[in-house]
C-alpha cells in the first residue's frame, strides 16, 4: 500500500445500515460536509437517506469501492463477519480505506477481521457508540475507538461529525471492551432503578419526586435520568457478549449473570414501574 493511500484524507463516507442509530449519523455526516453513501438490506430506507442528502448505493460492494471510510452499523456479529470475511462485499474497498465497526460485537471478531483485511491494505477498527438514540439525533454520542494512532487520527473528524466525545481506548478491539463495560453497568443500573422505584411505589412514596431526588444523590445514574424512555430491546444481546467475554477470561461476573436473566425476561416489554410490585 502506498503512503498516499495510507494517509489519504477521509472525505467520502459510507454507512452500511440505516437503522435507528445509522440514520441520524447519516444526517450529521452530510451536514458536516462529508460525501455520504448509504446501503441497507431494506430498500425502503432509501428515500429517508436521500432526504438527508446522502446517496443511495444498491449494494455494499458498490459502496465499498467509492468511499474513503465506511461505518458499519448492523445489528449482529454474524452480519459484520459476512460483510468483511474473505469474499465479503466490503473486501472490495480500496487500499487505505478505514472501516469502523460501530456494531456491538465480540472484540475477538474485530481483531480477527482486522488481521484478515490488513493484507489488502484495509484498516479495520472498532468505534462503538454510547448514550442512545436521543444522543444520536442530537449528534452528541460518545464514541469509543480502538485502533492504531495514525488510523484513529485520520478517522477522528468523521467520528466528531456525530459525537460530542471521542475516546481512543487502545488497540483494535478495545472499543468493544469499553462498550461491554458500559453495557454491564448500564443494564445493572436500569434493573436496580426499576426495583428501587417499584419498592418505593409499593410503600406509598411519590416516585416522581423520589426519582428527581435520587438524581442529585450518590446513586445518580444515566438510566434513572432517562427513566421511561429505555427498553430491554438489546439488553440480552449485550449481556450475552459480556458473558462470553467473562468465560474466555476466566472471570466470574455473578451480578451480570443475574441481570442477564432479568433482561431476558423483560426483553419484549418497555420498562414500566408496575412490572414488579403490582
Amino acid at each position: 500500500m502506498s503512503i498516499a493511500a495510507a494517509t489519504r484524507k477521509l472525505e467520502s463516507v459510507g454507512v452500511v445500515g440505516a437503522g435507528r442509530m445509522g440514520t441520524p449519523i447519516i444526517g450529521h455526516l452530510v451536514r458536516k460536509g462529508f460525501s455520504t453513501r448509504v446501503c441497507d438490506l431494506n430498500p425502503a430506507r432509501a428515500d429517508a437517506a436521500r432526504k438527508l442528502g446522502a446517496q443511495w448505493s444498491g449494494s455494499p460492494e458498490s459502496l465499498a469501492s467509492e468511499c474513503d471510510a465506511i461505518l458499519v452499523c448492523v445489528g449482529f456479529d454474524r452480519e459484520v463477519q459476512a460483510l468483511l470475511a474473505e469474499g465479503g462485499p466490503l473486501r472490495r474497498a480500496r487500499p487505505g480505506t478505514v472501516i469502523a465497526i460501530l456494531s456491538t460485537i465480540h472484540p475477538r471478531t474485530v481483531q480477527t477481521l482486522a488481521e484478515q483485511c490488513a493484507g489488502a491494505g484495509i484498516h479495520v477498527v472498532d468505534s462503538t457508540v454510547c448514550r442512545g438514540g436521543e444522543a444520536a439525533d442530537q449528534g452528541t454520542l460518545l464514541s469509543f475507538v480502538g485502533g492504531g494512532d495514525a488510523v484513529v487520527e485520520r478517522l477522528a473528524p468523521v467520528l466528531r461529525a456525530y459525537s460530542a466525545d471521542v475516546v481512543h481506548t487502545g488497540g483494535v478491539g478495545t472499543a468493544q471492551v469499553a462498550k461491554a463495560a458500559n453495557n454491564l453497568i448500564l443494564w445493572a443500573c436500569l434493573v436496580a432503578d426499576h426495583e428501587a422505584l417499584a419498592l418505593a411505589r409499593h410503600y406509598g412514596a411519590d416516585v416522581d419526586a423520589l426519582r428527581r431526588a435520587l438524581l442529585i444523590s450518590s446513586c445518580t445514574n444515566g438510566p434513572l435520568e432517562k427513566w421511561g424512555t429505555q427498553t430491554m430491546a438489546w439488553a440480552e444481546d449485550d449481556m450475552a457478549i459480556v458473558a462470553e467475554m467473562a468465560v474466555e477470561a476466566g472471570i466470574a461476573l455473578p451480578q451480570a449473570g443475574v441481570n442477564r436473566e432479568i433482561c431476558r425476561a423483560l426483553k419484549p416489554k418497555r420498562y414500566k414501574l408496575d412490572l414488579y410490585g403490582r
